[in-house]
């Protein structure tokens, strides 16, 4: 692999471990009792500020694709993510979003043209076994409406994943964040509003929390996120399984949860069937872009 191809596989690494300290600010920092107002301020000023480093407005030509973009990856996640965590205990609606690379390798067929392997279906598989290892209490309640909005919240990211390497021609990186940031922002914000009413009165710990949420887990992450897609194409799906891992590990090291064998044996399984899954994405897609399509007549 390229050097610089070597540089953006790591800082996209980043990103998932980045995007697993954010339960821990969220219900440390933040009113959990507004999670979707939170998940837009969170996109709003996130894409905004991406926006003034540059891209500016988006193309009113490209309007629409960014539109379904925003709303796949960040409007519609977001609030199913959100209702998902709401009525589901928090190691279950972890297990239920790792199916996500599940959902981008079929995806990638009708979307992409590129037919998923068995090796790649059978890490998918793994990648889910390891985090119900490491997060799913055996003694969780089910709730039909909780397990099919996280679903349905992994197979809207996932539709956006495959999406940008479709579409990823549509601007820069740092412009296709921000745009999709702003314009899933923009969507959720109502919605919030009239779902949960106005916030509590801020305190200063919630604008640390929010702080952090905005510049770093979202502006840089997404950014860093997006640049991987278009570089590495959707294989980068598998790099979230680490999420569920780094928000395990610093929920055991700060607040003192313990780490036992059956969880030590789901992160190994993680970051196993996380190269692997990788690793036979992309020799997929480089054999798809290798074989030559027949003419049209």
């Amino acid at each position: 692999m390229p050097l610089g191809l070597n540089r953006t596989l790591l800082t996209t690494i980043l990103v998932p471990c980045l995007w697993g300290s954010t339960y821990i600010v969220f219900t440390q920092t933040l009113p959990v009792d507004h999670p979707l107002l939170v998940g837009a301020l969170r996109a709003l000023p996130a894409g905004l500020l991406l926006m003034a480093l540059g891209p500016g407005l988006p193309p009113r030509d490209r309007l629409l694709p960014l539109a379904v973009l925003g709303l796949a990856n960040i409007g519609v996640f977001f609030a199913l993510l959100f209702v998902s965590a709401a009525r589901l205990p928090g190691g279950l609606a972890a297990t239920v979003g790792s199916t996500q690379p599940l959902i981008v390798g079929l995806l990638a067929w009708p979307l992409l043209g590129r037919r998923p392997g068995r090796g790649q279906i059978i890490a998918a598989l793994a990648g889910l076994v390891g985090v119900a290892l490491l997060v799913l209490d055996p003694h969780a309640k089910l709730d039909a409406v909780g397990i099919a909005a996280g679903l349905a919240s992994a197979a809207s990211m996932a539709t956006g994943t495959v999406l940008i390497e479709r579409w990823g021609r549509m601007g820069s990186p740092l412009a296709l964040a921000a745009w999709q940031l702003t314009l899933g922002g923009l969507v959720l914000l109502p919605v919030a509003l009239l779902v949960e009413g106005p916030p509590p009165l801020p305190t200063a710990l919630n604008g640390l929390g929010l702080g952090y949420l905005v510049l770093i887990g979202t502006a840089l992450a997404y950014w860093l996120w997006v640049r991987g897609i278009t570089a590495l194409g959707s294989s980068v799906a598998f790099l979230g399984l680490l999420s569920p891992t780094v928000a395990t590990i610093l929920g055991a090291v700060l607040l003192g949860q313990w780490l036992g064998g059956m969880q030590l044996l789901g992160i190994a399984i993680i970051l196993g069937s996380t190269i692997a899954g990788m690793l036979l994405s992309r020799r997929a897609a480089g054999a798809a872009a290798a074989t030559p399509r027949p003419r049209a007549a």
